[in-house]
């Protein structure tokens, strides 16, 4: 056996090197949280969203018809009641398959995704920026999670909206046949992303003011009414000061977001087939779009606003990880400041 034919033999013998991932040098730049951190977050996510979205799927029902069919579904009480005469109570809970997985997938990238492009922008420039800017770089991280968040969400929401706006007996309810009858017919329903566009126009501008907002409100409980330092106060404070900053937070997205939301229970329809979101809105008047189910989309996205950001930072507390919000990015900086 030949010297070359030796060496052949013992590399191919030898165990192989072990690989390790080595992240590229800007993100260990920018990135300062562990990767663990993010997949909490993600975790958190899929529960604030997921469970959340799900758990509250009667006003979403009742919501989704008062937009479709307003003829139909005059009030609230009117629907809820119509709802329960005509499918029963399981009626009020259609669509709650489509629904858990369009909001867990959409949580757990959005928030994770906040999270991280949070850290990263205030990472790239000084303290002293960061803190200046920090409003931008909330709503600017959250439009950028949730712009990637809605690629991930539209298919199975698009199932949701069509289980929740058919005539009964037209469409199938349960998950599987509902999702293969949208893909058999998808040149008709447009799936799977059809809605994309205006999924993005209701949900970027709620983002932006989700977490926006969100942080600007619990920035305002802690600095002019709760004024001692945050981690003075007990867990049950900072959760309740996270569901009231997400209540008010969630009322005002709601009014936000209502024309693109609409839009999107409108483009359901079999009847608006190949209309583009003009036509649909000239045909339904910019006003019915203004206020078509206004008041149940208030109610359902205030209250859950408030329970999705208090699952998700009781979730982050339990982890270890603390509530959102209420320490400034750059915040050491406005200190150093202040004092001097």
């Amino acid at each position: 056996m030949t010297r070359s034919h030796r060496r052949m033999l013992q590399s191919s013998t030898a165990s192989p090197a072990r690989y390790e991932y080595q992240p590229p040098s800007w993100l260990l730049r920018y990135v300062t949280k562990d990767p663990t951190y993010f997949l909490n977050c993600a975790a958190g996510g899929i529960i604030s969203a997921g469970v959340m979205h799900t758990f509250v799927t009667p006003l979403d029902v009742i919501k989704c018809s008062m937009q479709a069919n307003p003829q139909k579904y005059s009030s609230i009480r009117n629907t809820f009641q119509t709802i329960l005469k005509e499918e029963g109570s399981m009626g009020l809970w259609k669509g709650w398959g489509p629904t858990l997985t369009a909001y867990s997938s959409q949580g757990a990238i959005k928030f994770a995704g906040y999270e991280l492009f949070k850290d990263i922008a205030s990472n790239a420039m000084s303290e002293e920026d960061a803190y200046k800017y920090r409003n931008l770089i909330y709503v600017s991280s959250g439009a950028a999670a949730e712009l990637l968040a809605d690629v991930f969400m539209c298919p199975w929401e698009m199932v949701k909206v069509k289980v929740q706006t058919s005539p009964q007996g037209t469409f199938p309810l349960r998950f599987g046949p509902a999702l293969q009858e949208m893909y058999m017919n998808r040149a008709e329903t447009r799936f799977p992303f059809g809605s994309l566009q205006a999924l993005w126009g209701r949900q970027i501008p709620f983002a932006m003011a989700k977490f926006g907002l969100f942080e600007a409100c619990v920035e305002g409980f802690y600095t002019n009414i709760l004024t001692e330092p945050k981690d003075t106060y007990g867990k049950p404070t900072q959760l309740a000061v996270t569901f009231c900053s997400g209540y008010v937070t969630g009322i005002v997205c709601g009014v936000i977001s209502h024309p693109a939301d609409t839009m999107v229970s409108l483009m359901g329809k079999s009847e608006h087939k190949g209309k583009t979101m003009m036509q649909i809105a000239q045909e339904v008047g910019y006003i019915n779009l203004l206020t078509n189910g206004l008041g149940s989309r208030l109610l359902m996205v205030g209250t859950l606003t408030g329970l999705q950001w208090w699952a998700y930072d009781t979730f982050k507390t339990t982890m270890g990880m603390g509530t959102t919000g209420g320490v400034s990015i750059g915040k050491q900086h406005a200190h150093h400041a202040t004092s001097h």
